[in-house]
C-alpha cells in the first residue's frame, strides 16, 4: 500500500508542497504564541484515522466506546460531574453555554476584547454580541489584573444574568471564589473559560474553577496539547446538563467528529500521566525564567511576573511598537502576539512557553530565546541583528525538533527537502 503522505504527494503536488512548507515552518520557527502548541504523534494518529469515516448523530450511549472514554477521562482530570466533549472549539462550547443559561436580551457581564476577552464572548461581530446585552469590565491599569471592584460595581448596577471570566492575557491567578461571591450577590450564573490554562489546571498547578463555577469551558489544543476542539465541564445540575447536551447537538452541529473525539481521548489520557505534570511544571518554570531576562534587560512585564504559561512585555515608551516588534521577530523566526490595541498597561507583546516546552527546551534555552527577543527589540530595523537572531533560532530548532525522525513522516520529509 502506498503511504498516505506519498499518495498525497503523487496525486496533489500543489497541496503537498503547502503541507511540506507548513511543516518546515513549524520546525524552523520558535513559537511563543499562547494559543499554539504541538499535538503529540498519538493525537495526530487518532485524528487522521478511519474514524473520519464514521458519522454519528446522537448523544452517547454505552456502545459509543470512544466518546465514553473521552468523557470518563476528562471528568477524572477536572473532577467534573458533567462533561461534553463534542464541541468543535471553545467558542462553540461558550455559545452552547450561553444558550443553556440565557434568553435573548439577557445581560452578560464579561471582559472586553481590549482587556483580555475573546471575540466570541460579547463582541459586536459575534452572535453573542447580537443576541445578548453585553456589559464589559476591564483590567486594573496598575496591576494588569481583573479590576474586581469595577466588576462588582457593574454587577450591582446592571444585575447580569451571567458573569463570564475569560482571559487571554492574565499572567496571575484568578480569584474564582471572589467571582462566585459577586455572581451570587446578584443571582447570576458564573461561566469560566479556562481555554488558556486548561493544561495547568489538569496538572493541578492552577486553581480549578469546576467546583465553583456553574459552567467551565475550554479548548483542547493549547496547554492541553490535544487536537483543535472544545470541552464543557460542570458541577451536578441536571437541568443545565440536559440543555447543554441539546444545544451542542443538534443545535450547534449536525454530528460530532468521532476522529477528533478520539484524539481528545488520547490527549486526556496523556494528561493523566505523571509526565504531563512534569511538562506543565516546566512550562511555568520556563515562563518565569524568560520573565527574569526581560526584567534584567530593562523591559517591563505586566503584573511583574507570571503564575502560568504566559506574560505580556510592555513596550510603552520603547522605540519599537507592538506591531513592529511582531513583524521584526517574525523575520527572525520568532512568533509572538502583539497587543497593540490594549488601552492599559498591556500594550506590548504576549509571550508564552507551552510550544517551546513541548520541544523539550528548558531554562538555558528559553533564557537564550528571551535574550534574542530583546536583541531584536533593542535594535529596531537593524537587519544584521535580525539575520544573527534568525541563524541562532535555526540552530536551536535543529537541536530541539518538534517531532522525532521516527514518528512524523511529514516533518522528516520537510527537513530533507
Amino acid at each position: 500500500m502506498i503511504h498516505q503522505h506519498d499518495a498525497i504527494a503523487a496525486f496533489d503536488p500543489a497541496l503537498w508542497g503547502a503541507m511540506v512548507h507548513e511543516s518546515g515552518y513549524q520546525e524552523e520557527h520558535v513559537t511563543l504564541i499562547a494559543s499554539e502548541n504541538y499535538a503529540s504523534p498519538r493525537v495526530l494518529q487518532a485524528q487522521a484515522s478511519v474514524l473520519s469515516n464514521q458519522y454519528t448523530a446522537h448523544h452517547p450511549n454505552p456502545a459509543d466506546r470512544i466518546e465514553q472514554l473521552a468523557l470518563a477521562r476528562v471528568k477524572q482530570l477536572f473532577g467534573a460531574a458533567y462533561a461534553n466533549v463534542q464541541p468543535d472549539s471553545s467558542a462553540q462550547a461558550n455559545t452552547a453555554a450561553y444558550a443553556a443559561l440565557l434568553n435573548p436580551g439577557d445581560t452578560i457581564l464579561g471582559p472586553s476584547l481590549a482587556h483580555g476577552g475573546h471575540w466570541a464572548d460579547g463582541a459586536a461581530a459575534s452572535s453573542s454580541g447580537r443576541l445578548y446585552h453585553v456589559v464589559h469590565y476591564g483590567l486594573h491599569r496598575q496591576t494588569g489584573e481583573i479590576d474586581y471592584e469595577q466588576m462588582h460595581a457593574l454587577a450591582r448596577k446592571h444585575r447580569p444574568r451571567l458573569i463570564v471570566a475569560v482571559f487571554s492575557e492574565q499572567s496571575r491567578k484568578l480569584d474564582f471564589a471572589r467571582l462566585r461571591a459577586i455572581a451570587d450577590e446578584v443571582a447570576a450564573y458564573l461561566l469560566v473559560d479556562i481555554d488558556h490554562v486548561v493544561g495547568l489546571v489538569a496538572a493541578g498547578l492552577y486553581p480549578n474553577p469546576v467546583p465553583i463555577a456553574d459552567i467551565v469551558t475550554a479548548g483542547t489544543h493549547k496547554t492541553l496539547r490535544g487536537p483543535r476542539g472544545g470541552v464543557i465541564l460542570a458541577r451536578t445540575n441536571p437541568k443545565i446538563e440536559k440543555k447543554l447536551d441539546a444545544l451542542v447537538f443538534p443545535d450547534a452541529h449536525g454530528g460530532p467528529s468521532m476522529h477528533v473525539m478520539a484524539a481528545k481521548a488520547v490527549a486526556f489520557k496523556e494528561a493523566l500521566d505523571r509526565s504531563f505534570i512534569a511538562y506543565q511544571c516546566q512550562v511555568i518554570t520556563n515562563a518565569r525564567a524568560m520573565v527574569e531576562i526581560f526584567l534584567a534587560r530593562g523591559y517591563k512585564v505586566v503584573s511583574g511576573g507570571t503564575h502560568n504559561h504566559m506574560f505580556v512585555v510592555d513596550l510603552a515608551g520603547k522605540r519599537i511598537s507592538a506591531k513592529e516588534a511582531h513583524l521584526a521577530l517574525g523575520q527572525a523566526h520568532i512568533a509572538v502576539n502583539n497587543n497593540a490595541q490594549a488601552p492599559c498597561a498591556a500594550r506590548g507583546i504576549r509571550i508564552a512557553t507551552p510550544a517551546v516546552t513541548t520541544r523539550r527546551c528548558k531554562e538555558p534555552e528559553v533564557k537564550l530565546i528571551a535574550a534574542l527577543v530583546c536583541d531584536v527589540l533593542d535594535r529596531p530595523g537593524d537587519e544584521s541583528v535580525i539575520h544573527h537572531v534568525r541563524e541562532q533560532v535555526r540552530q536551536l530548532c535543529r537541536h530541539f525538533p518538534v517531532y522525532a525522525e521516527d514518528c512524523m513522516p511529514l516533518a522528516r520529509i520537510s527537513r530533507a527537502a
